[in-house]
């Protein structure tokens, strides 16, 4: 990185940033209390609350939200008739999955080649950290230029929906003539990168009942209509032949005009066995950020071990669909809640429950405050240019907020770059990273506030 002393100040500030993303990191901040206690949740908010509080934040508070989580807001004032920048990031992590797959402690940072590993180091307590950074930078060399609020959300990886109701009740509370989401990731480590768009997503529980309870397979089996075998029909309906998503009347054939993913890095980035196809048609971009996509992310039937020789009376499964900008996320759900309902065979009674929803957003990147990333950006990450890519993911609360402020520009920015496997066993972030964007955000804002 050039020399200058916001990047010689955040890289002095490094060990800091360790030991505090380790005490962030420590707390099993799953916001899915049937499974983790919501004590560890609760402590990250308190841990995020009195960050801010050090860093001199007023009006720091835990904002209980309809969802029966807590977002942590804070207010820095700047100077008289600053710009005000919104930053956010959340402190609620993905379930660490099978914890035995784990080469270390998902819930204890450990550096291993060059990286830090832990759940949500990089999705995204590493994104609160980062603004930390930016801040303690600025606060070294000329104080901060801008306003500054910044809200912490509690329950983002479950798509509850706490805060943006929360956001929607007290519209006042966030209010920015910028919003900088840090939640987001470059396209390649190394490769500054802000993100255009997201796609939305729709959650949807679907219950499959054929019986009035389990029937042994030996006596009714091969007449007796078996409820796992008839969602397995319906799940395998929502996909063509080469795996494009196949929901009735959904459009699925729309290009990304844009920054390319070329094929053998996706492969080694999803780390795809070798011999295994892709799935879907057109370029990856086009199916990661232009188009919808279904996955089946769980199924309620017996575990193998333990199976008795039965025809099962009723099966479950959750499935999620991602749709891109230019949909609606409702109409979607709609569309799958009737494809599903269209495809059960065997007049098998099915009911479909929609749990969580996200609308898509995209960005306008030809905004002020995108020249002055792209500035702050060049400076860190010397001789790169930044570029705009799309984000497979979702982050409901950005349409929340562009509905509430559309005259508020909104980037994204983050340390969720392929190698961090964000929502995977073996979760890391690039410490090289989080010093980098670091610097960019600190030199965004003076570059925003000068602007």
């Amino acid at each position: 990185m050039s020399s200058n002393p916001v990047a010689e100040t955040v890289a002095s500030l490094m060990p800091r940033a360790k030991a505090e993303l380790t005490e962030l990191v420590s707390f099993k901040s799953v916001a899915d209390f049937d499974q983790y206690p919501k004590s560890e949740s609760e402590g990250a908010a308190n841990w995020v609350a009195d960050a801010l509080r050090a860093e001199g934040f007023q009006d720091v508070a835990l904002l209980d939200t309809p969802d029966g989580t807590q977002s942590v807001y804070g207010y820095l004032p700047g100077p008289e008739d600053a710009k005000t920048v919104l930053l956010y990031a959340h402190y609620d992590v993905q379930p660490p999955l099978d914890e035995a797959a784990w080469a270390t402690p998902p819930f204890e940072l450990t550096e291993r080649d060059g990286r830090w590993y832990g759940r949500g180091s990089a999705d995204c307590k590493g994104g609160f950290i980062m603004h930390l950074l930016a801040l303690r930078a600025l606060k070294a060399n000329g104080g901060v230029p801008v306003s500054v609020k910044v809200i912490v959300e509690g329950s983002e990886e479950q798509g509850t929906g706490g805060l943006e109701r929360y956001a929607e009740e007290h519209p006042e509370l966030l209010t920015a003539d910028t919003i900088v989401i840090g939640d987001a990731g470059n396209f390649r480590a190394g490769l500054p990168t802000v993100t255009a768009t997201l796609r939305g997503m729709t959650l949807v529980r679907v219950q499959v009942d054929t019986l009035e309870g389990n029937l042994h397979s030996g006596q009714f089996g091969g007449a007796a209509p078996d409820a796992l075998s008839a969602l397995i029909r319906v799940l395998d309906s929502l996909r063509s032949e080469d795996g494009s998503t196949t929901v009735d009347g959904l459009a699925a054939d729309a290009q990304w005009d844009g920054l390319q993913y070329e094929e053998e890095a996706f492969r080694q980035d999803a780390k795809v066995l070798d011999g295994v196809e892709l799935i879907g048609s057109g370029t990856v971009a086009d199916r990661l950020w232009a188009r919808p996509a279904v996955t089946v992310l769980g199924i309620d039937c017996p575990p193998v071990v333990g199976a008795t020789p039965s025809v099962q009376a009723g099966a479950r499964a959750l499935i999620s669909l991602r749709v891109p900008p230019g949909m609606d996320a409702a109409e979607a759900t709609k569309l799958l809640q009737a494809h599903v309902e269209a495809h059960t065979p065997w007049g098998a009674r099915v009911s479909t429950e929609q749990i969580g929803q996200g609308q898509a957003f995209r960005a306008d990147t030809s905004s002020p405050a995108y020249a002055s990333m792209a500035e702050a950006m060049a400076v860190a990450y010397p001789g790169q240019e930044m570029q705009s890519a799309g984000m497979g993911g979702s982050i409901p609360l950005c349409n929340t907020l562009a509905s509430l402020y559309p005259q508020t520009e909104i980037l994204l920015i983050g340390l969720s770059e392929p190698e961090a496997q964000i929502h995977a066993v073996n979760e890391s972030v690039s410490p090289d990273e989080l010093e980098r964007l670091s610097v960019a955000e600190a030199l965004f804002l003076r570059n925003y506030a000068a602007s």
